[in-house]
């Protein structure tokens, strides 16, 4: 981070008009940030606005589509031009579609990918631009669970999820090659119960709803702020984010079945999907503010895991390794227990190896 006065430091945040973005907004505002909005609705930035003075914050509204890389351009420029840089760009703006791939039209993908992959793509460029003239600042991905591990219903999504994850991957090893110090972090989700359940498109019978267990926005808010503040290189959030995906790098084909069978009614409550509008293609009603939270709140859990991967990895690594050593000491000792007479043991070339160490 600069050596500037929490103060005067200036976060940017994609998707801000509602849900995750929203409350991460409310978040940085609460530790007296200067919060600048990026989003489609006018009531939803509007609203955002209001949250951010009223916690405390600075606020600065950008209407903007992130799939349109110079409307994202023009409203980073409008950032540095106001308020001199930009410590932190949280790229939290996303699209999705509930509907089996056969009934998602070439246009639906499209504009899926545009807002929830390229979107990440062009905010993260945007800020790159900046932060290298200035010499500092982190630049955070709001991910998910389905970054790893694909559900049905949601392909469109969990491709572009999964495309960013890539996207990020090469561009730390850009980073880390120019000894940059800007810092890239991303933060995997799980279930939360934000609007976009009232506003996605929807070609199921039923209303779309998040797979339980289900997290508050405002639970997700802080562990994002936490990360942009620390940098790690990811964390999952969520004991079910975590069993989504350890579970797939584990046993991917059982997942498979699990959610063949489960993934459809999972997605849906038993209450038939009303005709309304949705946001794929342009934002919801201007004269409505969504905020940060949906209908799921009774449902939505308060506080929230936060998991790093390396030290799960670490662990992994160590019972492997722990399991692989006992395994060869049984195989040597029923080797040696089977021997008559005093000839010579046989030792097994593979006995001393150990796991490779994958934490990253």
């Amino acid at each position: 981070m600069s050596g500037t006065s929490q103060q005067s430091r200036v976060v940017v945040i994609t998707g801000a008009s509602a849900g995750v973005g929203r409350a991460t907004a409310r978040e940085f505002a609460s530790h007296g940030w200067r919060v600048a909005l990026i989003a489609r609705g006018q009531a939803g930035l509007e609203g955002a606005r209001r949250d951010v003075e009223a916690g405390g914050g600075s606020a600065m509204v950008l209407p903007a589509d992130v799939a349109d890389a110079a409307a994202v351009d023009r409203a980073a420029k409008a950032v540095i031009e106001a308020w001199g840089g930009i410590d932190i760009w949280i790229n939290a703006a996303m699209a999705t579609i509930l509907a089996p791939v056969s009934d998602v039209t070439p246009d639906e993908f499209r504009r899926v990918t545009e807002v929830t992959y390229l979107g990440q793509v062009f905010g993260t460029q945007a800020a790159l631009r900046h932060m290298r003239r200035q010499g500092h600042g982190t630049i955070l991905s709001v991910g998910s669970a389905l970054a790893y591990r694909g559900i049905p219903l949601q392909a469109p999504y969990c491709a572009a999820k999964f495309a960013t994850r890539g996207f990020l991957d090469s561009l730390r090893t850009e980073l880390l090659h120019e000894e940059s110090p800007v810092r890239l972090t991303e933060v995997h989700l799980p279930a939360v119960n934000t609007p976009q359940f009232d506003w996605a498109r929807n070609k199921m019978p039923n209303r779309a709803q998040p797979v339980p267990p289900i997290f508050a926005p405002e639970a997700i808010a802080r562990a994002i702020h936490r990360a942009a503040i620390d940098a790690p290189r990811e964390i999952w959030l969520g004991g079910s984010a975590v069993q989504a995906i350890l579970g797939d790098a584990v046993a991917p084909a059982l997942v498979d079945h699990i959610l063949a069978g489960q993934g459809y009614s999972d997605q849906q409550t038993d209450d038939r999907e009303p005709d309304r509008p949705d946001n794929l293609f342009k934002a919801m009603d201007e004269s409505r503010d969504y905020g940060a939270a949906g209908r799921f709140g009774d449902e939505a859990r308060p506080h929230v895991g936060t998991y790093h991967p390396a030290r799960l990895r670490a662990a992994a690594a160590a019972v492997a390794g722990v399991l692989a050593v006992g395994a060869a000491a049984l195989v040597i000792g029923r080797t040696s227990g089977g021997r008559t007479g005093g000839g010579p043991q046989t030792r097994m070339s593979g006995s001393d190896s150990h796991p490779d160490d994958t934490t990253g």
